[in-house]
C-alpha cells in the first residue's frame, strides 16, 4: 500500500489490518520527509516492511540515501527496501524533468556500493558534491582517498534496491543493478510480461544470470462493488501512473489504439499542480475501457481473480496504489474496507 508520509497511526492500521508493508512517498515539497515516516513506521509495527516509493537520483547524494536507507535498517532488519526512480514530482516542483538514463544508472551503481559498504574513489563521484571545491584546497595533512560510508560493513543485513521503471532504458538499468524492479505498467498482464522480458534480455546480455532478479509492480486497485463509483476513486492515482508509460511524448510496452490515443491525450491534458487527483483535467480523459484494463477495479472477487493473476506471472510484490485525493472520501472508505475485509484474506501468501 502506498501512503504519503504522515504519522505512525496509518502503519500500525495496515498492520493491523493484514498488509504486508507500506511504501511512503517521497516528494518534498507536497509531503513529509520519507525516511522520517519509514522511521516512525518500523517503530510503531513489529513486522511491516517499510519502503520508499520512490525516492530519485537527484535530491540527494547516493552516500546520504544509502545512509538514510541504512539507517532505518538497522532500526528494523530485514524490514527495510530502499525505492527509487527517475523523478517525478519532487522533481517537477524544482523545475526540473526526470534524471537522464545513463546518469540515474551511474547513480544506481554507486548507490549500491555505499549500501554494500563499499569504496567509490572520489573522481567517480560527480553527483551534489560537485558543488564544492576540492577537499585540496583545505591543504590537510591527510585526508580519505575515497568515499565510503565507514560505519555500516558489519552492522545488519544490506538494504534491497527497488527501482521503479517503465520504458526499456530504465528497465535496462534496473536489471543490471537493482535486486527487483517494480514495474510502472498498469495491470495488464501483457504489458508485465514484456516489461519482464525486457528485464531478462538487459541482465542476460550484461552477463549476469536473470533468475537473480525479482520483479514486483505498482497497481492502481479500489474495490467496489458499483464499478462506476470503483473507476471514479481510481482515476487520480491512474492517471499519474498511467502518465510514465507516456512521460515523453511516446508511448511505451504494448498497446491497444484505444490506450495509445488515451495516453497522448493523458501526456496533453496533465497538470501538475493537480497531481494524482481525482478531480484532475488528465484524470477525465480516462476512458472506462481504459481504466478497466490498465487499473484493477471493481467487487472483491473481479480485484482478488486480477491480483492472483498478476501474481502468478512471476511478481513477488505488489504495491497497491489506492483513492486519492479529489475523491469521495466515505466513498474510499468502502473501498479500504473491501479490499482489508474481502481481498487481502482471499490472496494466497
Amino acid at each position: 500500500m502506498v501512503a504519503r508520509p504522515d504519522s505512525s497511526r496509518t502503519a500500525l492500521q495496515l498492520e493491523e489490518q493484514g498488509f504486508d508493508g507500506v511504501s511512503f512517498v517521497d516528494s518534498q515539497n507536497l509531503s513529509g520527509d520519507v525516511y522520517v515516516a519509514m522511521t516512525t513506521a518500523v517503530q510503531a509495527t513489529e513486522i511491516l516492511q517499510v519502503s520508499s516509493g520512490v525516492t530519485n537520483p537527484v535530491t540527494r547524494h547516493p552516500a546520504v540515501t544509502a545512509g538514510a536507507a541504512a539507517s532505518v535498517n538497522r532500526l528494523a532488519p530485514d524490514r527495510v527496501q530502499l525505492g527509487i526512480g527517475r523523478g517525478d514530482s519532487a522533481l517537477a516542483h524544482l523545475g526540473r524533468a526526470p534524471a537522464r538514463v545513463k546518469d540515474f544508472e551511474r547513480y544506481l551503481s554507486a548507490l549500491q556500493t555505499y549500501l554494500r559498504g563499499d569504496e567509490i574513489p572520489f573522481e567517480n563521484l560527480n553527483f551534489g558534491e560537485a558543488l564544492a571545491p576540492p577537499v585540496d584546497e583545505l591543504e590537510l595533512a591527510d585526508t580519505a582517498g575515497t568515499s565510503k560510508i565507514a560505519w555500516l560493513p558489519g552492522s545488519v543485513g544490506k538494504v534491497p534496491v527497488e527501482v521503479s521503471a517503465t520504458g526499456p532504458k530504465v528497465i535496462g538499468a534496473a536489471a543490471r543493478h537493482a535486486e527487483r524492479i517494480m514495474f510502472a505498467l498498469g495491470a495488464d498482464p501483457d504489458r508485465i510480461m514484456w516489461g519482464m522480458e525486457t528485464a531478462r534480455n538487459a541482465r542476460s546480455q550484461a552477463g549476469l544470470d536473470p533468475n537473480d532478479l525479482k520483479y514486483g509492480a505498482y497497481v492502481n486497485v479500489v474495490c467496489h462493488t458499483d464499478l462506476e463509483r470503483a473507476r471514479d476513486l481510481v482515476r487520480g492515482g491512474l492517471s499519474t501512473f498511467a502518465r510514465f508509460s507516456v512521460m515523453h511524448g511516446e508511448v511505451v510496452g504494448p498497446v491497444s489504439d484505444a490506450q495509445r490515443k488515451v495516453m497522448n491525450d493523458l501526456h496533453d491534458n496533465y497538470d501538475m499542480n493537480s497531481h494524482t487527483r481525482a478531480d484532475s483535467q488528465q484524470a477525465s480523459v480516462l476512458t472506462p475501457e481504459f481504466v478497466d484494463s490498465y487499473a484493477i477495479v471493481g467487487a472483491p472477487e473481479t480485484c482478488i481473480d486480477r491480483i492472483v493473476a498478476l501474481s502468478r506471472l512471476g511478481l513477488d510484490k505488489l504495491i497497491f496504489v489506492g483513492a486519492t485525493m479529489g475523491t469521495n472520501r466515505s466513498t474510499a472508505a468502502e473501498s479500504d474496507a473491501l479490499i482489508r475485509d474481502e481481498v487481502l484474506p482471499n490472496l494466497d501468501d
